[in-house]
């Protein structure tokens, strides 16, 4: 399922000609963006929610793979080279292709937004597409960010730009994977494909301000004011603990 690349075919702000309300209008391959009826991102409603306990915890297995990053002018994507790390769901390996970070977030949780969301995004042979979103608010430094601090500064000049970083292990990438949200969405950019698999995590991680500055300054800022206003309300099962906190 390829998601679009070129920053100018399309961009963030509301009133360019370009932007989220008029996506589905810029090429025919990207109606779903206008007339979808499944579409990401979303507010996740706890007193919507389906609280289905026996999904059990997230099944993954993650390694160590050579990575690039690129600056693709709308965010920044670490691209995996290995085909080794996957998420198993209902027995489907889904591959971990690459992630991706969004400030503030798009995903909102009852009806609040957060600082900053990372996607992983992983794929199956035949193109099926799951993500993980994991939710950061502002507080100490994100170890992860933190290992990839002089490659992000080495390509925010230039949109299009990328680096090799060396062998990167996304299970330095730490979660809680006993409790999150599951729905069905969409792309959150064009071309805005459905029946893609959302895993939302419940607990809120932290990351610095000047970790969310410098992923601003590489995409000149402008991307990360995208705010759907229109949220599509999902049938939404959940392995929670809605008596636990989201610490949000």
């Amino acid at each position: 399922m390829a998601i679009a690349e070129d920053e100018s075919e399309f961009n963030y702000d509301e009133d360019s000609d370009q932007g989220p309300h008029n996506w589905g209008d810029i090429k025919p391959e990207w109606f779903r963006c206008k007339n979808g009826t499944m579409q990401s991102p979303i507010d996740l409603l706890n007193h919507r929610v389906q609280i289905v306990s026996n999904l059990g915890g997230l099944q993954i297995n993650y390694t160590p793979s050579n990575a690039t990053l690129k600056n693709r002018g709308h965010d920044i994507k670490l691209e995996l080279i290995a085909n080794s790390s996957y998420l198993q769901i209902n027995g489907t390996q889904y591959v971990l292709k690459q992630l991706h970070w969004h400030s503030p977030s798009e995903h909102t949780i009852d009806g609040k937004r957060l600082d900053l969301e990372l996607h992983l995004v992983h794929e199956t042979p035949s193109g099926e597409t799951a993500v993980i979103g994991i939710l950061y608010k502002t507080g100490l430094p994100d170890l992860f960010l933190s290992l990839l601090r002089k490659d992000l500064e080495a390509i925010s000049t230039s949109t299009g730009e990328e680096r090799s970083v060396g062998v990167i292990d996304p299970r330095m990438i730490q979660f809680n994977k006993m409790h999150y949200y599951r729905y069905i969405g969409s792309l959150t950019t064009p071309p805005c494909d459905e029946n893609i698999t959302w895993t939302i995590v419940r607990e809120v991680k932290f990351v610095s301000k000047e970790q969310i500055e410098l992923l601003r300054v590489a995409v000149h800022d402008v991307s990360y004011f995208h705010i759907l206003l229109i949220f599509y309300y999902k049938c939404l099962i959940c392995n929670i603990n809605l008596s636990q906190p989201n610490y949000y």
